[in-house]
């Protein structure tokens, strides 16, 4: 197949439209339903971030896409009791295989966004990892290869029209890349920086402990920034990310962004979130709405009367700004990456009231003196790469 034709373009009215090599045959087959343009950069892009992802840790990884920038990303460490909890598997009697916690946690860190996702394995999918995908709205999944048994379970899902892609593992393309906008193409070499414990080994901070954990936190920052839509920032934790600021001309407004996304991560965990009281048959989605707007400023939303006996069984408390706070001040060894270097210590100053340690950023800015001056404040780690991950 040295074409694939699609429904239409980025939008309905964009006809005709298909992916093609000129003079080779794809590197994938789709194994069911049909895949659309936004699909497939969704697809692609997510293919190259968990590739990296596992060469860089060893474990199987997973990436959640939505518009061409990821929604999350995980490797796949074992889940805890409460992230069974907060990301809806702890009713499912399946064998969590860590492809399947990959996947998980990919999903769940964020599950806003995620929502209606397109789906990247580094490995062939097996049963347990469909039978997750299988109960998630999501547009369709782009791996190395499937199971029987995981083809089947997820031919049924989206009434036989879910998208299932296979891309060839050995596949590499050409170092240099082409891309056309307004008639005009652009020509530049592949990104293909290699980021591993040698990335880190520049820091600039009076504390240089960097434990392993946080060299693999960084890591997934990175190759995760790599693939994400610029400006960008993103922080880790345990092994997936858990908040990703995607997109934003500003870089405080993409710190800001990201950490509240890790803040409402967190905020998830908390008793007051944990013990809520949902009504019997709510749907999934229907429930994370819910909780947002409970963790959030506009909380009577949901706890108003007329409101609140549509969604839980029992009308929760408010869950005030000071518990909030303090909750979030028990988050501790989050790592920080950026695609770009940090003009302003208020960058700093934000992600410190998110639970960051661990910093990896280019450096380069005539401020740099004062993002380290902050850092050192908090007892912060904070690696210079010196070299920029931009990605449009």
């Amino acid at each position: 197949m040295q074409e694939y034709e699609l429904k239409y373009g980025c939008n309905p009215n964009q006809k005709p439209a298909r992916i093609y090599m000129e003079g080779k045959e794809l590197p994938i087959q789709v194994k069911n339903g049909r895949a659309g343009y936004i699909n497939f950069l969704d697809a692609f892009n997510g293919w190259q971030l968990v590739r990296e992802l596992k060469k860089a840790t060893g474990l199987p990884a997973a990436a959640s896409f939505k518009h061409v920038s990821p929604a999350g990303a995980a490797v796949g460490l074992p889940l805890s009791d409460v992230e069974k909890k907060i990301y809806w598997v702890d009713d499912m009697e399946i064998e969590f295989t860590p492809l399947a916690n990959a996947y998980i946690r990919a999903r769940g860190a964020d599950r806003m966004s995620s929502f209606g996702d397109f789906i990247s394995l580094s490995d062939v999918c097996d049963a347990a990892t469909a039978q997750v995908i299988k109960r998630e709205v999501s547009d369709g999944v782009i791996a190395p290869g499937y199971t029987d048994e995981a083809l089947a379970i997820l031919k049924e899902k989206k009434k036989g029209n879910y998208c299932v892609i296979e891309i060839d593992p050995d596949y590499e393309p050409a170092p240099v890349e082409h891309k056309e906008v307004f008639g005009i193409t652009f020509e530049q070499g592949r990104n293909e920086l290699v980021i591993d414990d040698a990335f880190f080994a520049n820091i600039v901070t009076e504390n240089k402990e960097l434990p392993e954990q946080a060299k693999i936190d960084l890591a997934i920052a990175m190759i995760t920034l790599k693939y994400t839509q610029s400006n960008s920032v993103c922080y880790v934790k345990g092994g997936q990310a858990i908040g990703i600021g995607a997109g934003q001309q500003s870089r405080i407004h993409c710190t800001r962004l990201a950490g509240s996304k890790a803040d409402n991560w967190w905020l998830r965990q908390s008793p007051q979130v944990l013990g809520l009281q949902f009504v019997d048959g709510i749907k999934r989605a229907d429930r994370d709405n819910a909780i947002d707007l409970y963790m959030g400023e506009d909380y009577m939303d949901v706890l108003a009367d007329g409101a609140w006996e549509k969604i839980f069984k029992v009308k929760p408390e408010v869950f005030t700004a000071e518990e909030k706070r303090a909750w979030l001040d028990q988050n501790c060894d989050v790592a920080l990456g950026s695609d770009a270097f940090f003009p302003f210590g208020d960058n700093i100053e934000r992600a410190h009231r998110s639970g960051v340690k661990y910093v990896a950023e280019p450096g380069g800015s005539i401020r740099d003196d004062h993002v380290i001056e902050t850092c050192n404040k908090y007892g912060m780690v904070m690696s210079f790469t010196g070299l920029r991950l931009f990605h449009h």
